[in-house]
């Protein structure tokens, strides 16, 4: 796909580069171009209305880091839900970083709680760190509010990692919980049925919001291991 190589390479701030490296420092630099996300979705967006995305989504593996970026933006694009979990499941296992994970998980989820929580249960048991990170992002973005369930906060709770990046990502959900949940989320806290990591940084993030009140922000940091 050297079209797409091309324009990445026109979009390219150097300075970009420098800075954005340091935010996933697993990569090698050489992997990383340095586009900015916003140049990035503009041209997402245009590169979906030529109609080539097919070819290029099914080019795996890509070498750059914008490429799986960009990959991850076309998927939102795609009008089908079943063609965009198909994508989802042909991207994940190349997916080596917390941002280009990050990007994934397309709105229409929202409106296939089903089929998607399914999904996350398999991806949640995974090997592979940014797939059981999706998981626990998925289970942010739309397992919270009406699609929540005991066993959906069971199911984020239970996973055990040593691994940086699915220990944020669950820490970032359980204060999510705390925050939209918070009868329900409580008792892994005061149980301390968590990994004293993910305990504390949950607690840590869920007291910085606004949402939660000044009282309960007292009694939470009570409970820091």
């Amino acid at each position: 796909m050297t079209y797409i190589i091309k324009k990445l390479f026109e979009l390219k701030d150097e300075s970009y580069k420098s800075f954005h490296a340091k935010l996933v420092p697993g990569l090698p630099p050489a992997r990383i171009i340095g586009v900015r996300t916003p140049a990035l979705r503009a041209f997402a967006k245009e590169f979906v209305k030529t109609g080539d995305t097919a070819a290029f989504m099914n080019s795996l593996p890509h070498y750059y880091y914008e490429e799986n970026n960009l990959h991850a933006m076309c998927i939102a694009h795609l009008k089908s839900f079943d063609e965009q979990l198909k994508r989802i499941e042909e991207l994940l296992p190349y997916v080596d970083n917390w941002a280009t994970c990050d990007t994934l998980a397309p709105k229409s989820f929202k409106k296939h709680p089903d089929e998607v929580y399914a999904k996350v249960k398999e991806w949640i048991s995974s090997e592979k760190t940014y797939t059981v990170r999706f998981a626990l992002v998925v289970l942010l973005q739309f397992f919270l509010d009406e699609h929540f369930t005991e066993e959906s906060l069971r199911l984020a709770a239970r996973v055990k990692s040593s691994d940086y990046y699915i220990m944020m990502a669950q820490a970032w959900y359980l204060s999510f919980a705390l925050i939209k949940q918070y009868e329900s989320a409580l008792p892994y806290f005061t149980e301390r049925r968590l990994d004293a990591a993910v305990h504390n940084k949950a607690i840590q993030k869920a007291t910085e919001s606004f949402r939660i009140d000044a009282a309960t922000k007292i009694f939470l940091k009570t409970l820091k291991i």
